[in-house]
């Protein structure tokens, strides 16, 4: 150590002043010699060469007056042209007296002056004896301080802390905070005067040696003419992009004052299709007179948060695309994404889902939103309507559109493997009239374990209980044959669905999927009453993700549409068996653009070896935004 302020009487003494100052004046002496890090040589020979002595007075005056001396010596025009010009530059006696009397006429008592000749090394050795011994004494015992070299060694110190970046900085630039042996800082805790003076002689001993050292990484003024020289040449790329970045800033408070909310986002999906059914009569035996069809679909989807891990969905719809069902007198013709509003827009899905817990999804369902997305299909490379399958009785079980309309959903998490989701849903629980509301009308309650034994691979296990009142009996979801849809005619119907669903994603470029499934239906009005019916289907997905192009997918369905394989009302039993085969090949355009060709045939449709086959073939452009 170079340079301290002591009570000429003896280093003891000056260490005595040290420990009777408050933090205020020693923060001052650190304060001044760190400034000289800003005028290497000055400062180095300085503290080399000198030492300011308190004859008589306060501590505090003799502490500014010497801080003041200093300031001035630094700023001293003649020692700065003296550094430049000689790097080797050694302060004589008589430029040392000069710099005394700098300090006495600044109002510093002449005897300090006439010390900083007098003085010599013995006293600094005497001083860093006495510091070192203040040092040992603080660190001796249990709670003894260990030298870090990293901020990250201190376990009780996080980013987040007030003090941090100082602490890092201390670590990293000058090497003098030191830890305790269970590596804690413990910058919460109380510290004694002599652990403050061990820390701040081991800064000062640190910035005593960067001052050494310094003189070599100075900017010369060759490194100050190259950068002068390279400003110069860039100014105009300099100021246009100062220009841009100003332009964006207000592009930015523009967007901010104007944003259309701060916790809703909006995104959309648009559908353009082109689509035919071909073949030679419908089932029945009737000509079959379908004309090839250009139909749209668009989305909006408003999305809030109000905690950031709910979410309240609205969603505004316009479709023009009709059912093919209408022109063949079978479901099992129908494509994923058709129906027909006229292109009016109306409200879609309306939900608002909300973590209950970190293991529990609450969902309360106002409008659609089907019930594949409260319990997992299992199917999920097809199930998507705008980019996976083609067809309706491709996208997912057929078991999941029994529990429709207005309800809620739960899904309970028992760790990463296993899940269990609850639903109980109502087609018509918004109308206050008979046979109908949450528990008169159509209804459906759900519930499925879904088993993940690995990331690769899933299984599902769904059980639905439906009922119907009447007249809108549908226990297929409209996809099946019209036998297995309405077992019974259009009377009060009960049905028992349960299924098996599986997914296995073999490779990153292969994944295959499938479910069977089986209803049991009874008659609960009507001239059958007492009636019932088997219902089976089943069906096997083959997803190829990435092919040709990454986001691309070819994807193919075989499979059985569900069919009334017994049932006490005869007549209404299929005799043969239908079989679904489809392919696609989605195209990833862009980002946000897919373009998928497909097309699937129905062999036997409605379950009858008697009708032709009938093939649909589509053109989806799907457009995200």
């Amino acid at each position: 150590m170079s340079s301290l302020f002591l009570k000429k009487t003896s280093s003891l003494n000056l260490w005595h002043t040290l420990l009777s100052c408050s933090f205020q004046q020693i923060f001052i002496v650190c304060n001044t010699l760190l400034l000289f890090n800003s005028n290497t040589l000055v400062a180095q020979e300085f503290l080399e060469k000198t030492e300011v002595v308190t004859e008589h007075g306060s501590q505090t005056s003799a502490l500014a007056s010497t801080e003041q001396g200093l300031r001035n010596v630094n700023n001293n025009q003649e020692v700065a042209e003296t550094q430049r010009s000689n790097p080797n530059f050694v302060p004589d006696d008589e430029y040392l007296i000069k710099t005394s009397d700098s300090l006495t006429g600044l109002g510093t008592d002449t005897s300090i002056a006439q010390a900083l000749v007098e003085k010599r090394e013995d006293t600094t050795d005497s001083i860093l004896e006495t510091l070192q011994s203040a040092e040992l004494e603080s660190n001796s015992g249990e709670d003894a301080l260990n030298q870090v070299t990293n901020v990250s060694q201190l376990r009780d110190v996080s980013p987040g802390d007030w003090a941090y970046e100082a602490l890092r900085s201390l670590v990293e630039r000058y090497g003098c905070i030191a830890g305790y042996p269970d590596g804690t800082y413990r910058g919460n805790r109380a510290m004694t005067r002599y652990e403050f003076a061990a820390g701040v002689n081991s800064c000062l001993q640190q910035i005593e040696r960067l001052i050494g050292t310094s003189t070599e990484s100075f900017v010369t003024q060759q490194d100050l003419e190259t950068l002068q020289r390279l400003v110069d040449e860039f100014r105009t790329e300099i100021t246009a992009l100062g220009t841009r970045v100003d332009q964006l800033e207000g592009r930015v408070a523009f967007l901010e004052d104007h944003q259309f909310s701060t916790t809703t986002k909006l995104n959309g999906e648009a559908i353009f299709a082109i689509a035919d059914v071909f073949g030679n009569e419908k089932p029945g035996g009737s000509d079959l007179e379908v004309n090839t069809i250009l139909a749209n679909r668009t989305r909006l989807n408003f999305d809030t948060t109000f905690t950031g891990k709910d979410r309240l969905r609205v969603r505004l719809q316009a479709r023009n695309i009709t059912p093919f069902n209408t022109a063949t007198d079978t479901n099992m013709t129908r494509l994923s994404f058709d129906g027909n509003n006229d292109n009016n827009v109306e409200i879609d899905d309306l939900y608002y889902q909300f973590p209950l817990t970190k293991q529990t999804l609450v969902s309360l369902i106002a409008n659609a939103y089907g019930s594949e997305n409260l319990a997992n299909p299992l199917n999920p490379l097809l199930q998507s309507d705008a980019t996976g399958s083609i067809s309706r009785f491709g996208r997912f079980h057929s078991i999941y559109r029994l529990a429709e309309g207005t309800g809620i959903g739960i899904t309970q998490k028992f760790g990463d493997a296993l899940s269990l989701s609850l639903a109980y849903r109502a087609t018509n629980g918004s109308n206050p009239n008979e046979k109908a509301g949450l528990f008169d009308g159509q209804s459906g309650a759900m519930a499925q374990l879904t088993f993940q034994p690995s990331p690769a691979l899933s299984v599902g296990l769904t059980y639905v209980n439906y009922y119907a009142p009447g007249n809108n009996v549908n226990t297929t979801g409209s996809i099946g044959s019209a036998f297995a849809s309405r077992p019974f005619n259009r009377v009060a119907t009960l049905a028992q669905a349960y299924g098996l669903e599986t997914s296995w994603r073999i490779s990153p470029k292969f994944t295959v999927s499938g479910w069977a499934g089986y209803t049991y239906a009874q008659a609960l009005s009507g001239p059958n009453q007492g009636s019932h019916a088997d219902i089976w289907n089943w069906a096997v997905t083959l997803g190829f993700p990435d092919l040709g192009k990454k986001g691309s997918l070819f994807g193919v369905v075989v499979g059985m549409p569900p069919k009334v394989t017994d049932n006490t009302f005869s007549s209404r039993e299929n005799r043969n068996t239908s079989y679904h085969i489809e392919a696609f090949y989605r195209y990833r355009l862009t980002t946000n653009i897919d373009i998928t060709p497909g097309f699937f045939v129905i062999l036997n449709p409605e379950h009858d070896h008697r009708n032709d086959a009938l093939w649909v073939g589509t053109l989806r452009t799907t457009f995200r935004f």
